[in-house]
This record gives structure tokens, sequence and C-alpha cells, in this order.
């Protein structure tokens, strides 16, 4: 995992509407990204509906909140639509950010050993640095814990 103090790597990403979004578009303001491992799984829809439920409190904040997993932008529409995610939504099948930000790690799951992305985030700061950083994070737990550290009550 990427530690606290160092610059964030940069990315450029679509989006689920085929749109590119680069980090760096959000300079001057911090912002969450979370890394997940696939669009309609219970753990994911579980967090993104964390978020989705608290994303008012991000907004008033003024807080982006940025979901990346290896899945495709159609994949990441029919996500969002489904369950009205209101956040911005990465797809990077190249693994160009989930390598880049030291998330794509070895998985055991009953005994069978695989590479896919550990759940984790991290709060970018205003000048594009990390800030802090959530490995191995709570599906239901997450956003509340992000929430509580950007108000000062962590």
């Amino acid at each position: 995992m990427l530690e606290a103090g160092v610059k964030a790597p940069e990315f450029a990403l679509k989006d689920k509407d085929g749109k590119e979004v680069k980090l760096s578009d959000f300079l001057g303001k911090k912002v969450v990204v979370y890394f997940y491992p696939k669009d309609n799984t219970p753990g994911c829809t579980k967090e993104a509906c964390a978020f989705a439920g608290a994303y008012s409190q991000f907004e008033a904040l003024d807080v982006p909140v940025i979901g990346i997993s290896k899945d495709g932008e159609a994949s990441h529409k029919r996500f969002a639509e489904k369950y009205s995610l209101p956040f911005i939504l990465l797809s990077d099948p190249e693994l160009q950010a989930i390598q880049a930000y030291d998330v794509w790690k070895e998985k055991k799951l009953y005994g069978k050993v695989s590479m896919g992305v550990v759940r984790s985030t991290y709060i970018i700061d205003e000048n594009g640095n990390i800030e802090k950083v959530y490995p191995k994070v709570k599906p239901d737990t997450n956003a509340g814990e992000i929430l509580a550290y950007l108000k000062g009550e962590e």
C-alpha cells in the first residue's frame, strides 16, 4: 500500500459514460478514491450503497467520491443505475490505477489463491498528496469511517 504523505499517482480513466476523468481534475480539494473488486457483488454493493447514502454529507464537505474497479464502463453504468449511485465510478480494465495504488494483491478464498483488488480507500489532499490510507476496509463501515475522519471526529 502507498503511505500517507506521498504524491498520489495520477490516473486518467473513463467513467460510466465514457468520459475521461483525471485525478488532477480535483486539485484544490480533497477527494476520496476507493478501490473495490467487482460491480454487483454483495460486499461491493453494500460499500457503494453506503457511500451513496452518505453522499450528501460528502457533498456538504465539498469532497468528491470516486470508486474504481476493473469492470468496464457498461458494467459501471448498470451498477450506478441499479443502485442510484451519485458519485463517479471509473473503469480500470488495464489495472493502471489499481496497480499504481498497490491494491492488486494475492487473495485467498476457500484455499484458492488468485490475484484481485483488495478493498482499500485513499483520501487525497488538495495538493494531490495521499493524506490518509484505509487498507482492507469493511464494506459497511468504510463510508462512515471516512466521513468521521473528514469531519475531524476520528
